[in-house]
């Protein structure tokens, strides 16, 4: 009887193990002369973990679908035409590749959001290595976690921001990591609205007609050596607490109404070691509280710096300002900020004990930006005669500019950051 017992038990082992053995992935192959000359048919055919190799040529499909979990793999860059009618890629499950494709000429609407890709409400999606070109949407994230977006080139040619939409769109995700993309010619280059825990990291966000980073409502993130230029406006952070923005470069984003960085009720945030270049404003704040404004340098700016009297509690320490137009305006009286141990190229003044610190004050409010303010037609008379006599008198009878705006130790050499 034992040893009946001990044969069923082996059997009903042996039966397990056959149902447990895993089934091997196996490469399945698309174009001429294979078995799958459709991309959607060979994704049908597949099985989770499988991958779909995409050969060189030009594919016209409806909006593929991936419904599970597989490595989407182009050779040579194979082109997947949206004929401009329809979203390209779909993704809607977890653990999804999508690498080495060429996406063009999507679709456009106002009433759905037509992407080259997109991701709906799941996890642990690559995209590497695409070429994105004509599309309206570029990549767009929907409820998405633990994302990566990486090394992709993203090309709009719309000249309205009706015909064009956001490069990079991150719509309520989590855990996402932003790396080496390079956008040009959407509206927004890359967009967070109630993003979480995420990096972005090494991309170049160029000629944009809108904003080449646009922040809201997202808490926690980090924007880290990428490149801001020539956008209509740099990077705009909203509604948010808890962003770190270092080594970075803000270049050229000049107009009316342009910024490199404008903060608007934002917390609790730090910005360091980035690069000011020729922008109508570097920073601009709004609302904004406990900044930290470290170790950057500002040059050949409009305003280094602007900071509306509703900014309060923030920190602008060890930074260096180069041949700026205006170093700092304000619209107040009352400034609740500290400026302290800063260079700046304007200031005159001594250091006899040696220390490294200038022995007077520097106050960084022109009275002539301070009139261009509220009346920017005067910049009119900017490097004229009468501006020069107005900063000069207002340094010996202060009147119009914020008393406790100062610098009390500006160093005397730039600091080598």
């Amino acid at each position: 009887m034992l040893n009946k017992f001990i044969k069923i038990y082996i059997y009903i082992i042996c039966v397990l193990c056959v149902f447990v053995t895993p089934v091997k992935a196996t490469k399945i192959y698309v174009g001429k002369a294979k078995l799958y000359s459709s991309i959607q048919q060979a994704i049908n055919a597949a099985r989770t973990g499988d991958t779909v190799i995409v050969l060189t040529g030009v594919y016209k499909e409806k909006n593929i679908s991936i419904n599970k979990s597989i490595y989407l793999i182009g050779e040579k860059n194979p082109i997947i035409d949206g004929e401009h009618t329809y979203q390209i890629i779909s993704v809607k499950a977890n653990n999804v590749t999508i690498k080495g494709f060429k996406l063009i000429h999507s679709g456009i609407s106002s009433l759905i959001d037509i992407a080259g890709i997109k991701v709906y409400d799941v996890k642990n999606i690559t995209i590497e290595d695409n070429i994105l070109e004509d599309t309206f949407f570029g990549i767009y994230l929907q409820g998405a976690t633990s994302c990566t977006i990486k090394n992709n080139q993203l090309t709009a040619y719309n000249k309205t921001d009706q015909q064009s939409a956001n490069g990079i769109h991150c719509w309520k995700c989590d855990s996402l990591n932003i790396i080496g993309n390079f956008v040009t010619g959407h509206r927004d280059g890359i967009y967070f609205e109630f993003v979480t825990n995420s990096l972005i990291w090494r991309n170049q966000s160029i000629k944009n007609s809108r904003y080449g980073l646009h922040f809201m409502f997202s808490h926690n993130d980090a924007y880290i050596a990428n490149v801001f230029q020539n956008n209509s406006a740099g990077v705009s952070v909203m509604f948010t607490h808890g962003v770190t923005m270092l080594n970075n470069v803000f270049e050229d984003n000049w107009g009316d109404g342009s910024y490199g960085i404008f903060l608007k009720e934002i917390t609790d945030s730090h910005i360091f070691g980035n690069t000011f270049l020729r922008n109508t404003t570097a920073i601009f704040f709004e609302g904004a509280t406990r900044i930290v404004v470290e170790k950057n340098i500002f040059i050949k700016n409009g305003w280094a710096i602007k900071i509306q009297a509703n900014s309060i509690e923030n920190t602008i320490t060890h930074n260096n300002f180069f041949a700026n137009s205006f170093d700092v305006a304000t619209n107040g009286s009352l400034v609740e900020n500290t400026f302290n141990k800063n260079y700046w190229d304007k200031y005159e003044g001594f250091d006899l004990n040696k220390d490294g610190f200038g022995d007077v004050p520097y106050h960084p409010v022109s009275m002539f930006s301070m009139i261009v303010a509220e009346n920017p037609t005067a910049m009119i008379l900017f490097r004229s005669f009468i501006a020069t006599l107005f900063d000069k008198t207002e340094k010996i009878l202060p009147s119009l500019t914020p008393e406790n705006l100062v610098d009390k130790f500006p160093f005397m050499k730039p600091l080598s950051l």
